[in-house]
C-alpha cells in the first residue's frame, strides 16, 4: 500500500474520532435558552421577569444566588425541609391525661357531691401523684370557692379544680438565667437514671442555636462510661467538652471546665454531677462540695437545675426534699412527662417545695425537651 494512503486512512480515523467527542460532549452540555427581550414580552411578563430578578438577587448588581436547571433549561423549585414542630403538651400527655381524667371522671355525670364524693375526689388527686397536703389544700379551696358560688355539680366542681389548680402554679420564674459577662455555671443535680446527661445534651445543642457558647464538663466521674455519653453528646452538639479520669475528684472536673470555659470565650458551663457514689463519702456533702468550688472565681452559679423521673412519682418528691437541702436547687427538670407519669407530681413540687418546674421532657428526641407552660399542662390534663 502506498504511503500516501496509509496517512489519509489515519487523517480520516483522527477526524471521525475527534467528530464523535465533538457530539458526545454537545450531548452533555444543558441548553441554553435564551430568555425574551422586553420587546417580545407583554407588560405583564415584564413585571412578572422583574419581580423574579429581585428574587433572586439580581436587581442590586449582585450575582443571582445558585439555583437547580432542569436538562431543558427551565427553573426547578428547591426542596424546603420543614423546621421540626415543638411537641405540645396535649399531642404527648396522652398517657398522664388518662390517668388523670379515669380518677376524675366519673364526677362528671353526679349531680350534687356529698361528703363521700369529695373523698373520692381527694383520693384521685392523691393517686395523681398531686400530693397528700397539696390535696387537701386544693380542695379545701374548691369547697369553699364552690359555697360561695353556690356551686354543687360534679362538672361544676371540676371547673373550679382545674382553675385552681392554674392559679396553683402560674407566676413561677421559669426563665434559664444566663448572666451577660459572667461565666455561668449550670450544675444538674439529681439519681442516677433520671437522665442528666441527656438534658445536658439536649440543651448544649438548643444554647447553640440561640447563639450561645456553652462547654460540657464531665463532673460525674463515679458512673462508668458517663463521660463517654456526654462527650458524644458534646460531639453531636458541636461544643467543647471538658472530663477528668474516671473516679476522679468531681469538683476539680467541673473548676477545669470554667477556667477553660473562661479562656475559651464561653459563657455557659453546662455541668454534669453525680448521682450515687462508689466510695463511702456521702454524696449531699460531695454535692455541696461542687457547688461551691463552681462558684469561686471565675465560676457564677446562675443555675442548678433537679432533673427529676417523673415516673417515679412521690419517690422524686423524695429525693428533691433532699437534693434542694444541700445545694440551692433553682429549678427543676422533669423528664420522661410522656410516659407513664400521672403528672400530679409538678403541682406536689411547686407547692410543697417551691421550686419551679423550669423544663420538662416530651421524648426522645433532641427538640423534645421544651420549656414548661404551666396552663397548657393544665388544659392537656383535663381536655
Amino acid at each position: 500500500m502506498q504511503p500516501i494512503l496509509i496517512y489519509l486512512i489515519i487523517a480520516a480515523g483522527v477526524l471521525l474520532a475527534a467528530g464523535i467527542a465533538y457530539r458526545t460532549t454537545q450531548g452533555r452540555r444543558r441548553p441554553q435558552v435564551e430568555p425574551p427581550s422586553a420587546s417580545d414580552m407583554s407588560d405583564t411578563a415584564v413585571l412578572e421577569r422583574e419581580d423574579e430578578d429581585r428574587r433572586l438577587g439580581a436587581d442590586d448588581g449582585s450575582a443571582p444566588p445558585e439555583i437547580d436547571v432542569g436538562l431543558d433549561g427551565t427553573y426547578v423549585e428547591p426542596k424546603v425541609v420543614p423546621e421540626p414542630t415543638k411537641p405540645s403538651f396535649f399531642d404527648r400527655l396522652g398517657k398522664a391525661r388518662s390517668a388523670f381524667t379515669g380518677y376524675l371522671g366519673s364526677l362528671v355525670g353526679i349531680g350534687t357531691l356529698d361528703d363521700e364524693a369529695w373523698e373520692d375526689l381527694e383520693e384521685a388527686l392523691i393517686r395523681a401523684d398531686v400530693g397528700v397536703q397539696t390535696s387537701m389544700t386544693l380542695l379545701e379551696d374548691v369547697r369553699s370557692e364552690a359555697k360561695e358560688e353556690g356551686l354543687d355539680q360534679g362538672e361544676d366542681i371540676l371547673g373550679l379544680l382545674k382553675a385552681r389548680m392554674k392559679a396553683e402554679i402560674a407566676g413561677k420564674e421559669r426563665g434559664l438565667v444566663i448572666d451577660e459577662g459572667q461565666t455561668n455555671v449550670w450544675l444538674f443535680v439529681g439519681v442516677n437514671g433520671v437522665g442528666k446527661t441527656t438534658t445536658i445534651g439536649k440543651l448544649g445543642k438548643r444554647l447553640v442555636a440561640e447563639g450561645h457558647k456553652p462547654l460540657m464538663a464531665a463532673g460525674d466521674t463515679f458512673r462508668a462510661a458517663a463521660a463517654e455519653q456526654l462527650t458524644m453528646w458534646a460531639e453531636r452538639a458541636e461544643v467543647d467538652i471538658v472530663r477528668g479520669n474516671e473516679g476522679g475528684d468531681p469538683a476539680s472536673v467541673i473548676f477545669d471546665g470554667i477556667k477553660a470555659a473562661e479562656a475559651r470565650g464561653c459563657d455557659v458551663v453546662l455541668a454534669d454531677t453525680a448521682g450515687r457514689l462508689q466510695n463511702k463519702s456521702n454524696l449531699m456533702e460531695e454535692l455541696s462540695k461542687v457547688r461551691r468550688v463552681a462558684a469561686k472565681e471565675p465560676g457564677h452559679v446562675s443555675e442548678v437545675l433537679l432533673v427529676i423521673d417523673a415516673t417515679t412519682g412521690q419517690n422524686g418528691m423524695t429525693q428533691a426534699k433532699v437534693f434542694a437541702e444541700a445545694v440551692e436547687v433553682s429549678g427543676v427538670v422533669l423528664t420522661k412527662l410522656d410516659g407513664s407519669a400521672k403528672g400530679g407530681i409538678v403541682f406536689a413540687i411547686e407547692s410543697e417545695l417551691g421550686l419551679p418546674v423550669k423544663l420538662v421532657g416530651l421524648g426522645e428526641g433532641v427538640d423534645d425537651l421544651i420549656d414548661f407552660d404551666s396552663d397548657a399542662f393544665v388544659d392537656a390534663l383535663f381536655e
